[in-house]
């Protein structure tokens, strides 16, 4: 009997260590305990199902220089006891200056850990909140005489997986995410990595032959669908997952910078963090807004000024070959104060011109859409890419050619703005330098939003595009942009983690594979299906959609095609869902289905209500959108190369109003490679309870506008 009350004493330490927080529903159960050796340790459970087995936490740090000769770093891995324990409820409804939503409810349970490593006197926080779709943790530092400044040499974050489970992924990259999406097993990962790598183009570092990226979208066999991503990524770099195959354990893997350390802090300071999303519904996935919540509540007084957006521009054109950014093929090698520009021979196929924007402005105009993005206007552009090159452009000094005052003054007279951009070639020090005068002229001339680029290798030089460094300058540029009431779309920036609820002013980002690939070879059909999943989770991505003229041959001298189906373009305004729209193709190829065009017309870039209808990763997407403010529905879906047959039940309708539906669909012999602006346009009155069946075609869709009558 002794020895038994003894055993029990002896147990009781480990025990009193498990903690246990649920998520509201009860269906995700979430255990936090310490190792033998003081490491903490969490497992999740969906329904009774592992999700996350037994993983463990902590930081591995590298020694200061500066610090005491001898001096050897304490990491914060193992060693620790629990100090203290806080669980606590959370529920509130926040409304979004803009989204798939008017109204977001952010309901949590929360776990707070105490930690404290005995042998160095340190303490950390570990927090967990746990959703009816998921949870999040992060690693919290309060300020302390043992632990002020800190080098993170390694962050090991573990997600251990219960199977062999398919995913849908990319390959690790500290500069681009512009891959197109593998599918595999866990397992294949490794063996199809070189594959999924285009070598012969990639000037970035990729880091690991197991390695990937979030948002990491993966299904179970038995029909569990498990995100892996972050939130609130700030002055912290950018995650990526290093996967152990023979065990299934994902392991955080963050972008160094230069010298290879991974992050700088100081504390008081905490973690972005690092999130789990899981259901056995795969439209669960598209719907959450947990990235969103674990971010915090937005961070500007005045929001009235931001506003979605739809706009063309002098884009398209370039990409495909037919016209230029640079302004002369005079100058290979150009520094900007070295030239008298009105000497320069133009090579007239600039398409930043007055005359040419004037055209586009008109465009515009005439068909509702509010803005006309022109690339190529500023000086610059004959010697800017990859060439480490400090000084590229100065964003203020336009091209001989392009009248920045008239075209401005014509714009604002036709009920238009232009839109800035900037690509700054990934000189951000440059950038930097110039960026007050360069939102000083906008505010000259009425801009109220720019287009950003981040191409090539980073300066300062040896740097990355995911880095703690440069996720501290994307974010500068945003703020810096919000007391000039300028909105943000950045390209080849990283990737979102939900930092637009806090900062909606960042209305869009590209950080993915955008349409202009489809003049580069073109992208698979899935593509659209699967970025749904996994770019989105983390906010809205500027795609460019809306090719009508798919066979880029019938108006240039380029051979590639887009691989959708006319109406699968017009699918995309949904499916791939932002505030900020472009309707890319040229004015003259609109000009040959403008009956089609009218959906662009009507469709909003903005929402009160999103419902997902139908939904499978790289297979298809059905969604139902309310326009803001309105009672009026739209409706799309977009499939992979293997078509899909659709039933749209309209159940979300109002009860007793009824709806003017204008349906685009694939015809009946459409194909995205044989036949692709086969469509056809039918109208009929709709009610709630109607049901609707459609066929895609390969790498087709449809789309719907509902007008209440």
């Amino acid at each position: 009997m002794k020895c038994k009350l003894l055993l029990a004493f002896l147990l009781l330490p480990m025990v009193a260590m498990a903690q246990m927080v649920k998520s509201p529903d009860g269906r995700i159960v979430l255990k936090f305990s310490l190792s033998d050796t003081g490491q903490p340790t969490y497992e999740l459970t969906y329904k009774n199902k592992a999700v996350i087995k037994p993983s463990h936490l902590g930081l591995e740090l590298a020694k200061d220089k500066h610090a005491s000769k001898g001096l050897k770093e304490t990491d914060l891995m193992d060693g620790f006891k629990i100090s203290d324990t806080k669980t606590s409820t959370f529920d509130e409804t926040w409304t979004p200056v803009w989204g798939q939503y008017k109204k977001i409810r952010n309901h949590y349970n929360e776990l707070e850990v105490d930690l404290n490593q005995p042998s160095s006197d340190r303490n950390i926080i570990i927090r967990f909140r746990v959703y009816n779709d998921g949870m999040g943790l992060r690693y919290e530092f309060p300020q302390q005489k043992s632990l002020n400044y800190f080098i993170i040499k390694e962050e090991h974050t573990q997600f251990a997986m219960a199977g062999d489970h398919t995913a849908w992924w990319l390959p690790g990259d500290y500069d681009s995410q512009e891959q197109e999406t593998q599918e595999s097993k866990l397992s294949e990962i490794r063996s199809r990595f070189h594959d999924a790598v285009d070598w012969a183009n990639s000037s970035s570092s990729v880091f690991s032959p197991t390695g990937v990226q979030t948002s990491l979208q993966m299904k179970t066999k038995d029909g569990l669908y498990i995100n892996l991503h972050e939130a609130a990524c700030v002055d912290y770099a950018t995650m990526h997952l290093n996967l152990d195959d023979k065990n299934m354990v994902f392991e955080s893997w963050l972008t160094p910078d230069a010298t290879g350390m991974k992050g700088y802090m100081q504390t008081p300071c905490k973690t972005p963090w690092r999130t789990v999303m899981v259901s056995d519904d795969a439209r669960d996935m598209l719907a959450s807004s947990l990235i969103l919540n674990l971010n915090e509540p937005c961070k500007l007084k005045d929001t009235s000024w931001i506003h979605p957006t739809k706009y063309c521009g002098v884009w398209w054109e370039m990409i495909v070959g037919k016209s230029s950014w640079n302004y002369t093929d005079e100058y290979p090698s150009i520094k900007l104060d070295q030239i008298d520009w009105n000497k320069v021979k133009p090579n007239g196929r600039h398409a930043a011109n007055t005359e040419h924007v004037k055209k586009y402005i008109d465009f515009a105009a005439a068909n509702g859409l509010q803005e006309v993005l022109v690339e190529g206007w500023n000086v610059g552009w004959e010697d800017w890419a990859n060439m480490w090159k400090w000084d590229v452009f100065d964003f203020v000094t336009p091209y001989p050619d392009f009248d920045i005052k008239y075209l401005n003054e014509y714009a604002h007279s036709k009920g238009v703005k232009l839109m800035m951009h900037h690509e700054t070639s990934s000189s951000v020090i440059n950038y930097e330098r110039h960026l007050d005068k360069a939102f000083q002229l906008m505010d000259k001339y009425g801009y109220d939003a720019v287009k950003g680029g981040y191409v090539g290798d980073i300066i300062p030089r040896g740097d990355h595009h995911y880095s703690q460094a440069m996720n501290n300058h994307y974010l500068y540029v945003v703020k810096e942009a919000a007391k000039h009431h300028i909105m943000v779309n950045a390209h080849e920036a990283t990737r979102p983690t939900g930092l637009c609820r806090t900062y909606p002013n960042l209305i869009g980002n590209e950080s993915a594979r955008g349409t202009e690939y489809e003049a580069f070879g073109g992208s698979r059909p899935d593509h659209t299906v699967v970025l749904p999943f996994t770019r989105l989770q983390g906010g809205p991505m500027d795609y460019t959609p809306g090719i009508f003229e798919t066979q880029l041959k019938n108006w240039s001298n380029n051979t590639s095609y887009v691989h959708t189906t006319l109406v699968g373009q017009l699918a995309l305004y949904l499916v791939m869902w932002g505030p900020i729209q472009m309707a890319a193709d040229l004015p003259e190829n609109y000009a040959k289905f403008m009956d089609a065009f009218q959906f662009i017309k009507d469709v909003p870039a903005d929402w009160d209500e999103s419902k997902y209808l139908e939904a499978e990763p790289g297979d298809y997407i059905t969604v139902a959108r309310k326009g803001k403010g309105t009672n009026n529905w739209f409706v799309a879906g977009k499939c992979d190369e293997n078509g899909h047959k659709s039933t749209i039940k309209f159940d979300f309708l109002e009860k007793g109003r009824k709806y003017e539906a204008t349906i685009y669909a694939d015809a009946s012999d459409a194909d995205y490679e044989k036949n692709p602006k086969a469509y056809k346009i039918t109208k009929k009155i709709v009610k709630k309870g109607d049901v609707l069946k459609l066929t895609e075609a390969r790498g087709g869709g449809f789309a719907i506008s509902l007008f209440a009558k």
